[in-house]
């Protein structure tokens, strides 16, 4: 039930004025008050929907006129959860989450003083528009917009993963294009954009970390115990007396001027299980069962006999496989950790505004490139570019086969050392300056699942080593060691004739 208090609603002037006592009533609660619920002081519903008893004592008091309507369900929406949390880390490779990899979910809902709000609401919560004549993104004083270029500068590519899911009525509000259009930067940074209405809670369920705010997909983590930092939260919004406004109260905020990603370790690393478990027991009524009590109250409603069938919610989807492909630019900073085989670590920005400085356990670096994907959306970065990728089948007709691809951008880019086309999940060629061609292929899991950590990771940490006076023979002989934060991957180093890559 919603919890929030005078959102769109304002009471007419009657003209009448009478001395302040200085005793102020608190705002009607969203779907609570008499406001919402009676007309010609009787209820409109036949039937008030509620998921817990929290509710209906808050119900009660608010609006004692509409408590006999009151049903007891249950959320089907938390039930789906709970039923695919055993489903995971299959969530997780669907997003493209490598082990020891953080997947960072970035939450907002419709709100002026939402993580994706202007921050200045009015008394009536308006849905104003938030640009101006001839602006091109959201007005000064949105927060999302300006943490997302930081998340990508300040997180390191292959340690953390980033997705955000927005309320639907951003995207509607707004219109599909626009918000894509704002956040265009960010989503070539690596962020991907969870769709309105289906996949978030998949998303939900995969992730390390929920920054949000005040909306249901951030109480839903906490209620499933997942961490969470408040980027944004209306207090004065909220019903003080509900689940919503108790996390504002539990949760840790955001520190807009501080690091990060010191506050976003420090949050999953200090989290414990127990934190919100008040806020999941005041979830659900009756976890599990919302589909029986909901089809029990419809057919009571109706008036005629319930199926003999058990009710059944609908499963949850293993969505379709989407990691992420950063094309924006890439500071990567570099060390040699060893030889025999061949170790190197790497840590990839994407679009850093400064040069990074680690600040990890990666803290010290040998050397640095720069790698542009070929379909950047600044063309004159790829002169520049020390590596350049490409992601796509290796069948691809229009561009040849990988080892023809790499020819022809090295022949394009005389400054380019080497050329990277990632085929697929733990596999790229990659062709030389001097020349050779090679496939990098990550070592599957114990079970034989491929690598997800990126490809292109491969292709920066053979770049270091040839940049770093090794030989290739060194690496074909025994493979090298990609080192991402605490992750070591192993990758073998395979020669390829260049009349037949494949």
């Amino acid at each position: 039930m919603a919890t929030i208090r005078g959102w769109r609603h304002r009471t007419p002037d009657t003209g009448h004025r009478t001395p302040d006592t200085g005793h102020r009533s608190p705002p009607p609660v969203f779907g609570l008050s008499r406001e919402w619920l009676l007309h010609d002081g009787r209820p409109i519903a036949s039937a008030t929907v509620l998921s817990h008893p929290e509710q209906l004592a808050r119900l009660t008091a608010a609006c004692p006129e509409a408590a006999a309507t009151a049903v007891l369900a249950g959320d089907p929406c938390y039930d789906r959860a709970l039923d695919a949390r055993p489903l995971r880390e299959r969530f997780r490779r669907a997003l493209g989450v490598a082990p020891g990899q953080r997947l960072i979910l970035v939450n907002s809902t419709w709100s002026p003083r939402a993580l994706f709000g202007d921050g200045h609401g009015t008394d009536s919560g308006g849905d104003e528009d938030r640009t101006g004549p001839g602006s091109d993104g959201p007005v000064d004083g949105d927060l999302l917009p300006s943490l997302l270029p930081r998340l990508a500068s300040e997180l390191p590519a292959d340690e953390y993963r980033t997705a955000a899911v927005l309320h639907p009525n951003i995207w509607y509000g707004h219109g599909s294009g626009q918000v894509r259009a704002w956040l265009d930067g960010a989503r070539r940074a690596g962020l991907t954009l969870i769709p309105p209405l289906d996949g978030w809670r998949q998303a939900l369920l995969a992730a390390d970390c929920v920054l949000g705010d005040h909306g249901s997909v951030t109480f839903y983590a906490a209620a499933l115990g997942t961490p969470v930092l408040l980027g944004a939260f209306a207090d004065a919004d909220l019903d003080p007396d509900s689940p919503v406004a108790a996390l504002g109260r539990t949760a840790p905020r955001l520190r807009p001027h501080d690091s990060l990603r010191a506050q976003l370790d420090h949050v999953m690393v200090s989290h414990e299980a127990a934190r919100y478990a008040k806020l999941t027991e005041q979830t659900t009524s009756d976890p599990g069962r919302s589909a029986a009590l909901l089809r029990r109250a419809f057919y009571r409603l109706v008036g005629i006999p319930e199926p003999a069938a058990p009710a059944l919610l609908d499963r949850l989807p293993l969505p379709p496989y989407e990691p992420a492909e950063r094309t924006a630019p890439l500071r990567v900073l570099t060390r040699l950790l060893g030889a025999g085989p061949a170790e190197i670590a790497v840590t990839r920005y994407a679009d850093p505004a400064h040069e990074p400085v680690p600040a990890g356990p990666e803290t010290e670096t040998d050397a640095a490139h720069t790698v542009v994907h070929e379909d950047a959306l600044d063309a004159d970065r790829l002169r520049i570019a020390d590596v350049i990728v490409r992601y796509g089948p290796r069948d691809d007709p229009r561009l040849g086969p990988p080892a023809a691809w790499a020819a022809d951008v090295l022949a394009r880019h005389p400054h380019c050392a080497l050329a990277a086309y990632v085929t697929g999940a733990g596999r790229c060629t990659a062709r030389t300056r001097a020349g050779d061609l090679v496939h990098l292929t990550g070592a599957p899991d114990p079970l034989g699942r491929p690598d997800l950590t990126d490809p292109a990771a491969y292709a920066s940490a053979l770049h270091a080593w040839l940049s770093g006076g090794k030989s290739l023979d060194e690496a074909t002989a025994a493979g090298i060691v990609v080192v991402t934060g605490a992750s070591r991957r192993r990758v073998t180093v395979e020669r390829a004739a260049a009349a037949h890559p494949e």
